[in-house]
């Protein structure tokens, strides 16, 4: 791994396979470390002669922290949204989209294919509108268009997922295994050694909960991308789970409708995860839509 200064902050990076293959920069979610992407499946893209990136998001992993700018009031911050209010942020998705550009300029590579899961695929959508000179093509994993009108995520899913992760690893690791288990693909077997992994690895590399936090706000008051995503003219594949309970499938089919011309893989049974039985999948839909095949 390496790091790189980029629109004034460090991004700390990893690159996978043949430098002067296409380029694909992947985007992990609201609070996840580059290792989201795990290093197996940035192997099994990198081997259809792809050059892989993976990074940490500003306020997550090894990345530059925000910590200066405290901890949002969610609960403040979702009635905002709601309310159609101003929301104060540390910084917004358009700023984590330009430490995105600040990455490519760095590693001198002007364009590239954008791939992002989750609030991730929020911020690639974000990236293609203000840079669509250097979108390769867009790929939005599980995420949505930030339409107020698409079914919503339930209270309680809503609850677990910003309620403050305690400090004790092990206390932790319990903590997350249960938010992990709740948003697993139900047509899937859940994969309990993979999880525990995940959990203790992003643990012990990299603790900042206020972190995602911070990177939730921004997600809220981004808004509805709809206007701009309906001028893209860049290939695009929206891929998403039919048993999603974060962002309801609903989101995921308005994405595709919203975006001219886009691709649509929906999986039966997936969640908001992507369980290793739908990696060959996920993989052969990215490196066909990368191709044009």
């Amino acid at each position: 791994m390496a790091n790189a200064k980029a629109n004034g902050i460090k991004i700390e990076y990893e690159i996978f396979g043949e430098y002067s293959n296409p380029k694909l920069l992947l985007i992990a979610g609201n609070g996840a470390q580059m290792n989201f992407w795990e290093t197996e499946f940035c192997e099994m893209l990198a081997k259809n002669d792809l050059c892989v990136i993976r990074f940490d998001n500003r306020d997550a992993g090894l990345s530059t922290k925000f910590d200066a700018a405290g901890i949002p009031n969610m609960t403040k911050v979702y009635n905002a949204a709601k309310e159609k209010k101003p929301i104060e942020t540390a910084y917004t998705l358009e700023d984590m989209a330009d430490d995105m550009a600040g990455l490519l300029e760095a590693l001198k590579i002007e364009t590239a294919n954008i791939c992002g899961a989750s609030m991730g695929g929020a911020i690639a959508q974000v990236f293609a509108c203000r840079y669509p000179s250097r979108t390769s093509s867009l790929i939005s994993i599980m995420s949505s268009t930030g339409n107020p009108n698409n079914p919503q995520i339930t209270k309680e899913t809503l609850a677990m997922v910003i309620e403050p992760p305690p400090a004790e690893r092990n206390v932790y690791i319990e903590h997350n295994f249960r938010i992990w288990k709740s948003l697993w693909s139900k047509g899937f077997p859940f994969e309990e050694e993979r999880a525990r992994r995940y959990i203790e690895e992003s643990y012990d590399r990299a603790y900042c909960p206020q972190g995602a936090l911070r990177q939730n706000a921004a997600l809220v008051a981004n808004g509805d991308r709809r206007k701009n995503l309906a001028l893209l003219q860049i290939p695009t594949l929206v891929i998403h789970g039919t048993a999603d309970p974060l962002f309801p499938v609903e989101a995921g089919i308005d994405t595709a409708h919203t975006i001219p011309n886009a691709k649509l893989l929906l999986i039966e049974g997936m969640g908001h995860d992507m369980p290793t039985g739908i990696w060959k999948s996920i993989v052969d839909a990215i490196v066909k839509q990368i191709k044009g095949i």
